[in-house]
């Protein structure tokens, strides 16, 4: 075989692995065939450490996760914030007791996308640099759209 051949055969298989892994979404980023929007709102801790914990879990399987805080969920993405107690997680899990804020940040070293509402900020004492690197005010029309997505499933708790 020559060096050509050999050469046009690996460009082809490069080609061939590569085509349709990823493609550009309309936020400039990478969009993977498995994606979740994850809306949390409640203050409760108990549906706050299971929206992680479920969050963990399809992350872990493979989802390309976006997580968006609102109401008092918003406080999870402020630097510093430490919930009161921590929750027991179920028998299958080993970890013990967790809080959410601490999957949170575990989920985001992974690679979630993680907003605040656009309405949070305004709405409570803190400002963008009270936030935890890396979270980002979500602005309306994008979110919209990523909602409005049929192939993007969302998540409320």
């Amino acid at each position: 075989m020559t060096i050509k051949k050999t050469l046009t055969l690996a460009a082809a298989a490069a080609t061939i692995g590569f085509a349709g892994a990823a493609t550009a979404d309309s936020h400039g980023g990478n969009m993977s065939k498995d994606q979740a929007l994850v809306i949390l709102t409640s203050d409760s801790l108990q549906t706050q450490g299971m929206a992680m914990i479920l969050s963990n879990a399809m992350q872990q399987q493979g989802t390309d996760l976006h997580i968006l805080l609102c109401d008092a969920a918003g406080d999870l993405a402020v630097q510093g914030f430490a919930s009161a107690e921590a929750i027991n997680t179920p028998p299958s899990n080993p970890a013990g007791q967790v809080k959410p804020e601490g999957i949170l940040g575990m989920l985001m070293e992974k690679g979630a996308g993680v907003d605040v509402c656009a309405i949070y900020l305004p709405n409570s004492e803190y400002g963008e640099t009270d936030l935890r690197e890396g979270v980002g005010v979500a602005a309306p029309g994008p979110m919209a759209q990523m909602m409005r997505d049929p192939a993007i499933p969302v998540y409320t708790f």
